[in-house]
């Protein structure tokens, strides 16, 4: 990119923002104070004559930027000098004219980038631009100052969230406006989190970076002193004023393949020092810190390397190199989209012959197929009503055998039922004999029990009765002391119906061993039913489960009846 194309994006902005009815035509009026101002920013002498001319009042109304083009070609771009002026001036009224009626910042304040920044950044966006009009940037250049940003930053880009951000941003002539490239770094999408300070800074960074100005110390050649300047590097020459306003040029150093630069110890005081040697002198420099130095350094190297190449400027060439890579990569793609259109016409006609073909060869079959389905019918017709009759045949005779073996099967396994069931009946009738045995059992061991708890109720009676009468006589012997010859025919009168009462206490006591003897007996009763009822009980369990070979015989203890053991247990510990 020369100066000339440089410039020409910068007032292509401004032409297009005096043209407020967005017709591609700005009023004569307008053009006349834009050029007067470029011929200040540009240092050129005026020529009012010429434009006083040119933009005469007539009849034909605004002018086109086609029409404004052959001034500014000639009386403009032609007789700028590239170091007369100073760019920054220059992009800064371009600027000033376009923000104005573009740039739309947050009004509560909340954007991501001050004003100041937003005109770096519409700085390098034109740098890094095509070279078309309207001017837009392509997604990989935009990629590619996104990552810059965010790295003088110590952040990294996410580039699948950017991929998604642009395939969603509507985008024409295949990149965006530089009005949506700072609405979307406005956005704060893809600097969360980060202070207005930081991204200043990175923003300063990366504008220095590449149109590669900046501050440094230098060393002065007569009084050896130390001097802040402001550099400036360029291909060919390496410029430095005394601010960054760039009005007071104070020298320049001539860059050739015979310069070199060669870093320095620490001295004087100062630190990260450099120099610049040329044929004719050495220019001894310090920056701020290592990492510029080293910027410095590599930037100055790279613009001596250049200027022997004969090309302009480091990031113009890496830019170029972006353009040649993405245009070849359009060349493939678009070579590899041929081709593959040709393979699809290629197979389409392949597959064209072969339906051709196939339909041909269905022709044939076709007619194959009707000279012999006559034929075929008749034929599979009579072996069709040959397999049926065969197949009826055997179903039937298959019926027959299996209905056969199902009523021997139906039959034995009557039989087994019938003496299963004829087992069974027996067993119940000696199950039902036992059970009437054991039922008449425990009934006679009811009785007993019943009369043993009879007995010993009335043992209890004759017993309370006792103790009353002996505290009766305590009571009587206590109270009646005085009236002791009264009361000794009492007493023995009680004496006689203790002995009484101990007599019959006898007979009670004589009656409860008969009683034991009668529970005893009940008692050899019941297991001798109980015995009777756990052998028809292991008679039963062989029945039910017929031995087979190697199997183990089954405990005796067990059966149906084994429940009445825990019964008769019970009952023999009371009786005990």
């Amino acid at each position: 990119m020369d100066l000339r194309a440089e410039l020409l994006k910068s007032i292509w902005y401004a032409f297009t923002a005096l043209d407020v009815e967005k017709s591609g035509k700005v009023s004569k009026s307008q053009l006349k104070v834009l050029s007067h101002n470029l011929y200040t920013v540009l240092c050129i002498p005026h020529d009012p004559v010429a434009l006083e001319e040119h933009f005469r009042d007539d009849d034909d109304g605004p002018v086109s930027s086609q029409g404004y083009m052959p001034y500014l070609n000639k009386y403009i771009l032609d007789k700028v000098e590239e170091g007369a002026f100073i760019k920054e001036n220059f992009d800064e009224l371009c600027w000033t004219l376009t923000a104005k009626k573009n740039y739309k910042p947050d009004r509560n304040g909340n954007s991501i980038v001050s004003h100041q920044d937003a005109f770096k950044l519409w700085c390098l966006f034109n740098f890094l631009s095509e070279d078309k009009y309207p001017l837009v940037m392509v997604p990989d250049e935009v990629e590619y100052l996104l990552k810059k940003i965010c790295t003088a930053m110590n952040v990294e880009l996410n580039s699948c969230e950017l991929e998604d951000y642009l395939a969603q941003e509507p985008q024409g002539q295949g990149g965006l406006t530089v009005w949506q490239f700072l609405d979307m770094v406005n956005s704060g999408r893809f600097l969360r989190g980060i202070e207005q300070e930081a991204v200043s800074m990175a923003v300063e960074e990366v504008y220095q970076e590449i149109i590669e100005d900046g501050y440094l110390w230098k060393k002065g050649q007569l009084r050896r002193n130390w001097s802040e300047r402001w550099f400036m590097l360029k291909p060919s020459v390496l410029s430095y004023y005394m601010s960054e306003e760039r009005k007071e040029k104070k020298g320049s150093i001539a860059l050739d393949k015979n310069c070199c630069v060669e870093m320095l110890p620490d001295r004087d005081g100062k630190r990260c020092m450099f120099c610049v040697k040329t044929s004719s002198r050495t220019y001894e420099m310090s920056a701020s810190d290592t990492r510029q130095r080293q910027e410095w350094t590599l930037a100055i190297q790279t613009a001596i390397r250049l200027q022997a190449e004969g090309k302009k400027s480091l990031h113009k060439d890496l830019k170029q190199k972006r353009r040649e890579q993405r245009e070849q990569r359009e060349q493939r793609k678009a070579a590899k989209e041929e081709e593959t259109q040709r393979l699809k016409q290629l197979q389409e006609e392949k597959e064209r012959k072969l339906q051709e073909l196939e339909l041909l060869k269905e022709a044939q079959r076709q007619a194959e197929i009707l000279l012999q389905e006559e034929e075929q019918r008749r034929r599979q017709q009579h072996e069709e009503m040959q397999r049926t009759l065969e197949i009826q045949l055997q179903e039937a005779e298959q019926a027959r055998a299996s209905m056969q073996a199902e009523m021997v099967l139906k039959e034995a396994e009557a039989e087994r039922q019938r003496k299963r069931i004829l087992e069974l009946e027996a067993m119940q009738e000696r199950l039902q004999e036992a059970l009437q045995q054991e039922v008449k059992a425990r009934q006679d061991e009811e009785a007993v029990r019943y009369a043993q708890a009879r007995l010993l109720a009335e043992e209890e009676e004759k017993l309370k009765q006792l103790m009353k009468l002996k505290e009766e006589q305590e009571e009587y012997i206590i109270k009646t002391q005085r009236e002791k010859q009264v009361l000794k025919q009492e007493m023995e009168n009680k004496n006689k119906c203790l002995e009484e009462a101990q007599k019959q206490l006898e007979e009670v006591r004589v009656n409860r061993q008969r009683v034991d003897q009668d529970v005893m007996a009940a008692q050899r009763k019941l297991r001798q039913a109980s015995t009777n009822v756990k052998h028809w009980n292991v008679q039963m369990n062989r029945l039910m489960h017929p031995i087979g070979p190697g199997d183990k015989r089954t405990n005796a203890s067990g059966g149906v009846f084994a429940g009445y053991q825990p019964l008769l247990s019970r009952r023999d510990s009371s009786l005990k």
